[in-house]
């Protein structure tokens, strides 16, 4: 068979998969996000969290005000165009009848909420940068953590998606944390709350779930995991995964399960536990001997 025979039958067995399997992008239409543009919309949103950070821009108080202006409109536009994909996908997926007025609508009333939250989210990062600062001794300054630390990148960008995820956007929330993933090693779900004053110290390999619920003032050390337990069915609806009450610690390569696990106020957690059942507050817990902390179920 010639090359080009067999480049013709290569083509229709494609063709052949599109139309069995289909995962196709941009057809009819149908357009997903684009994870380049959702790239940029974190990154100018992080300039505006932080002026002067992260942009190759000189900012002085003359072009303050036109440079944020500039970057507002231009995450508005970016974010009502990739929201609108979003929810336009999701109406052709689960076969919802949604009119296009509707769909954008929604996506200019989620934007614009979205830009009116901005100078909330400074405050609220702004906490969890103190709160690394004074739990770090590292830390040299505050810019040392916003310019440098994985734990707050991750942060800065959960708190984004977050906002986003409570709004019901499809695709995006987890697009961006999951780029984040990619750069810092740190997961966290965008479906999981936050409290204020979070610090995640190192934080290679950190694992929050999308059920998870995290008090204020808590820390969490590398290779924590606030995880599920397996579940029978894809499907099964409530809470998954672990709380931790206010003014928790959680030290290195702890793993924590279940929807049902609660982590009572000011409790220390030292490393490399496993921990399946609620713990008091006010208790230090530390594997002494692992060989004497095998759990069995009725004793």
């Amino acid at each position: 068979m010639t090359a080009k025979r067999e480049q013709t039958l290569i083509i229709k067995q494609l063709m052949s998969s599109y139309e069995r399997i289909g995962g196709i992008n941009h057809l009819d239409g149908t357009n997903l996000p684009s994870k380049e543009s959702v790239r940029r919309i974190l990154n100018r949103i992080k300039e505006l969290i932080f002026p002067g950070y992260f942009e190759n821009v000189y900012l002085d108080t003359h072009n303050l005000g036109v440079v944020t202006g500039q970057k507002v409109v231009e995450v508005m536009d970016r974010l009502l165009e990739e929201i609108e994909k979003s929810i336009l996908w999701e109406s052709k997926t689960i076969a919802k009848k949604t009119s296009l007025k509707s769909i954008g609508k929604k996506a200019a009333e989620i934007t614009l909420s979205f830009a009116k939250e901005i100078p909330s989210l400074r405050e609220i990062l702004k906490d969890d940068v103190a709160a690394i600062y004074t739990g770090d001794p590292a830390a040299n300054s505050e810019p040392d953590i916003i310019f440098s630390y994985p734990g707050f990148q991750a942060i800065t960008v959960y708190r984004i998606a977050h906002f986003l995820f409570k709004k019901g956007v499809p695709l995006i929330p987890r697009m961006m944390t999951e780029m984040v993933h990619s750069d810092t090693g740190i997961d966290i779900h965008p479906g999981a709350k936050i409290g204020h004053r979070f610090c995640i110290d190192h934080g290679t390999g950190v694992v929050i779930g999308e059920t998870a619920i995290i008090g204020n003032n808590v820390k969490l050390y590398q290779g924590v995991t606030i995880g599920a337990l397996s579940i029978p069915d894809r499907d099964s609806k409530g809470k998954r995964h672990p709380t931790l009450k206010d003014n928790v610690t959680i030290y290195a390569r702890t793993t924590i399960l279940g929807g049902k696990t609660v982590i009572g106020e000011n409790t220390v957690i030292g490393g490399n536990a496993w921990i399946i059942k609620s713990i008091p507050e006010n208790t230090t817990l530390y594997v002494a001997n692992a060989q004497k902390h095998i759990y069995k179920e009725g004793k």
